[in-house]
């Protein structure tokens, strides 16, 4: 019989020293850690609730943006009416993850810290240039992940919030898998003055930039604009839902939604 200790936690101080156990695992909203667990592929030693810690949550307005809590839920981000006033983009995104319950349950620093290459939250991290504040340092949005559920994070080490600059105009757009709702493609488009970021996600193993995207947009912001441009399918995440060439035509798609979205 397998058994592993739970432990609920108050402060980020007591979790980060309960996670020192071997085979220790953070549990947020449990959306991808407990099913991992029925299907028995993980199995820790210590599973640590994060659910207690008033620190983790909350969405604060902050000089030039938006700064979120890892423990605050898809739901919330989606129906806060502050985010709809400062990134109402993010807002957005956050209205379209998977499903209802998925929406109630799932939280946002859990996302990013499983970077699923299918996950809709990394666009917006790169997009906004996100800052993610951990409890022993802050990690540029460009920097935090690094691979197919890979990220900069270090053994232990717990995401605190996330810091989104806001944008003069922005939108998110995806082409989502009609039964989990996760992005095929997704592709999120930030406009900063002269500066634009178009960050992409389900295409490939980790959200990655769109870099002549961003030149063609940032001289003529128009869907207009990214006609003729594409990205290289090599590469590109191939599956029963889409093949590297389908996503590679869909980024273009969907950033061109976005961009008209933004308007």
């Amino acid at each position: 019989m397998y058994a592993f200790t739970y432990q609920r936690p108050t402060t980020v101080a007591e979790a980060a020293s309960a996670i020192q156990a071997e085979e220790a695992k953070l549990l947020g909203g449990g959306q991808t850690l407990l099913p991992t667990l029925k299907q028995r592929l993980a199995r820790p030693s210590d599973l640590i609730d994060l659910s207690g810690i008033p620190e983790l949550k909350g969405i604060r307005e902050v000089d030039g943006g938006l700064e979120i809590g890892a423990f605050t839920r898809h739901a919330e981000v989606a129906h806060s009416d502050l985010v709809k006033r400062v990134i109402p983009s993010l807002a957005g995104l956050a209205e379209g993850i998977g499903d209802r319950q998925v929406r109630n349950m799932g939280t946002l620093g859990g996302s990013i810290a499983n970077a699923d290459p299918s996950a809709d939250y990394p666009s917006a991290v790169v997009a906004l240039k996100g800052l993610v504040t951990t409890d022993r340092r802050t990690i540029a949005g460009d920097d935090f992940f690094t691979g197919m559920f890979e990220t900069a994070l270090e053994p232990g080490e717990i995401i605190k919030a996330v810091r989104f600059s806001r944008p003069d105009k922005a939108a998110y757009a995806k082409f989502r898998n009609p039964a989990s709702r996760y992005a095929i493609v997704g592709v999120y488009v930030a406009r900063f003055g002269a500066e634009v970021r178009v960050a992409v996600t389900g295409a490939a193993g980790s959200v990655f930039r769109a870099d002549a995207f961003e030149a063609a947009l940032a001289a003529d912001f128009r869907a207009e604009a990214l006609n003729g441009l594409s990205v290289g399918a090599d590469g590109l995440n191939a599956d029963i839902h889409a093949s590297a060439d389908y996503r590679a035509h869909l980024v273009t798609v969907m950033a061109k939604r976005a961009v008209e979205a933004a308007g």
